[in-house]
Parts: structure tokens; C-alpha cells; sequence
């Protein structure tokens, strides 16, 4: 069953970089659709290559089978969470106290020039036994973030704002790249859940594929819709920000990651989402065009910064 059947679109990121003025429409049109419905499209023709995608999946595979002391000694203790390792159970779903049964590790921006913004961003985490590590991590960081960029540049189109409205914001952003691993699972679990119900912090997600199954969103029919994403796809969804910013026009759609079938609780699984997020001092504030006449913005002003914080609290990363 492909991605589409399922109901959640597919979109050609390759129709709104052309030159072609009626394919760049048709994709905002597309996007725009999907992201008031679903809140997730697949998308092909984006910027990260497979032979990136590949290498990066296999350096962080051996991250994660180094010794568990090894992998300690870059979980960084008043950083949040936000660069390096985190254990396992150390992250919970917002409203639950179970602690997921995944490890991760975080990439975050680079900075290269003046911008003082480099100040507010801890330095990134060099994994001293694996010289590709970080070499793959930073590229791909870059690709998925100039493929953020033409989506969010067809979301304000869509929106009706200057297409580059969200370039500055996100300039040097405080977005995430991600690489999770779920072990294998070998004792009868607690629950069916591997990573609990929830919806994303950031303006958008995008997700290069998983290494095995079990990511479900909820759908408008309140049914949990299984996802795997086409070997050439990425999977893009809307984040709890956006979905703020655009006075819930645009849907932060609820999504989790589920245990397999008992006949392959011996497979790890690995996934590295890329959360984009804007520079902490953008506001959310709902845009006044998606405020429907006579009505009031549905959330009070917030800034992105303030509103990461009390997410990262919420679900246990910060105190």
C-alpha cells in the first residue's frame, strides 16, 4: 500500500524549485491541502542524497553499539538534551511519566560566521571513535535544512506572506538533527508503545525513513494510520509551532512509534528526524490572516524560545 492509499500524499519538491510557474503552484496548493488535513506529506526530489542518508545511517548504528560507558561519556549533564547523547527512558511523551524506550543523539546548528547568535548554542559534540561521525552529521544537517527552507517557502505562499517570510527566522535556527535508536525487544514489553503519542515542538519535522516499522499518525477519522516512508521519500509534518503561528490552520498531527509484531522483536529500529526550528526570538504569535473575522486567536503571544522551553519541561528534558 503506498503512502498515498493511506492518505498521506505525496508531493514532488522538485515542481516548486522548476522554473515552471504551474508546477510551483500545484506543490503549494498540494502542500497547503495536506498540511490543513493530515499534517504530513511524503516528498520526493528533496535535497539530501541517498549515498548521505546511507552513510549516516550506518555511522550512527555504530554509535550506538558502542560500550554503554563509551556512549556515557557524551551524555552531557545542563545541556537539556540538546547536543550529544541521552539515554534511554530519559525523554517521555508530554502528559505521560513513562520514559521511551529509545537513545538519541543530537546535532545541532553550526555557525560559521559572526552571528551573535552563536552564543546561545552549545558547541556540538565530537564522537572521538568514530572519525565520519560528525562529518555525516553535518552534511546531512545542512541538506535537510536547505530542503526546510523551500518547504517553509511554499508554506508562506500558501499562507499568503512574502515566500520569503520564514528565511530569516529560521536563519541559523535552533533546529535538531536527530539519529534515535529503539533496541530490540526481549522481554514482554509494558506496553505497545516505543515512543509515546505526541506532537512535534518545531515549525516542521522531516523524517528520512526508518529502518524498520512502526510509525502511526492519527488521522481525521481518529484511526492510527501506519507509515513507512518510500525508499526515495522523506516524510515532512507540521510541527506544534507552525500550528500556533497559523491559528491551528496548519495541523500539528499526533503521531507515535509502535513495538513490532512479536517475530521481529529482535530488530532494532533507527530513525533520525531533522526538527527545524526558527531563531528563539521569533514570535508565534497567530497570524492575523488565518484569525477568521470575529473570532479571537486561539493561543496568546509566545516567543519560539519561550515556547521550547516549556515543551522541553514538559516532557522531561529540562528542569
Amino acid at each position: 500500500m503506498s503512502l498515498h492509499d493511506m492518505g498521506i500524499p505525496s508531493v514532488d519538491l522538485a515542481d516548486f524549485i522548476s522554473s515552471d510557474p504551474q508546477r510551483k503552484t500545484k506543490f503549494v496548493q498540494q502542500l497547503g491541502e495536506a498540511y490543513e488535513t493530515i499534517g504530513f506529506v511524503a516528498v520526493k526530489n528533496h535535497l539530501i542524497d541517498a549515498s548521505t542518508t546511507e552513510q549516516l545511517y550506518k555511522e550512527v548504528q555504530a554509535f550506538f553499539e558502542l560500550p554503554e560507558n563509551t556512549k556515557k561519556k557524551y551524555e552531557i549533564e545542563g545541556l537539556a538534551g540538546q547536543r550529544g547523547y541521552t539515554s534511554f527512558g530519559k525523554e517521555h511523551a508530554k502528559g505521560s511519566n513513562a520514559g521511551d524506550l529509545k537513545e538519541f543523539w543530537h546535532f545541532g546548528q553550526y555557525v560559521d560566521d559572526n552571528d551573535p547568535i552563536k552564543s546561545e548554542y552549545p558547541e556540538n559534540v565530537d564522537v572521538q571513535e568514530l572519525p565520519g561521525f560528525n562529518d555525516v552529521g553535518r552534511k546531512a544537517y545542512k541538506a535537510l535544512e536547505d530542503t526546510g527552507r523551500q518547504m517553509l517557502r511554499a508554506i508562506a505562499i500558501y499562507l499568503g506572506l512574502d515566500e520569503f517570510y520564514f528565511d530569516a527566522h529560521i536563519h541559523h535556527g535552533n533546529s535538531i538533527l536527530r539519529p534515535i535508536h529503539y533496541p530490540p525487544i526481549t522481554d514482554e514489553p509494558k506496553s505497545a508503545v516505543r515512543a509515546g503519542q505526541h506532537e512535534d515542538i518545531n515549525l516542521i519535522t522531516l523524517l528520512i525513513g526508518a529502518s524498520a516499522d512502526g510509525l502511526e499518525v492519527l488521522n481525521k477519522k481518529n484511526e492510527w494510520v501506519a507509515v513507512t516512508a518510500l525508499p526515495d521519500h522523506i516524510v515532512v509534518n507540521v510541527g506544534d509551532m507552525l500550528q500556533r503561528h497559523t491559528n491551528g490552520k496548519l495541523k500539528s498531527t499526533t503521531h507515535r512509534v509502535v513495538n513490532p509484531p512479536r517475530e521481529k522483536w529482535a530488530t532494532p529500529r533507527y530513525s533520525i528526524p531533522f526538527f527545524l526550528h526558527p531563531r528563539s526570538e521569533m514570535k508565534l504569535d497567530c497570524l492575523p490572516q488565518c484569525i477568521p473575522s470575529g473570532t479571537q486567536a486561539l493561543w496568546p503571544p509566545i516567543t519560539a524560545g519561550e515556547f521550547l522551553d516549556e515543551r522541553l519541561a514538559e516532557i522531561g528534558l529540562k528542569k
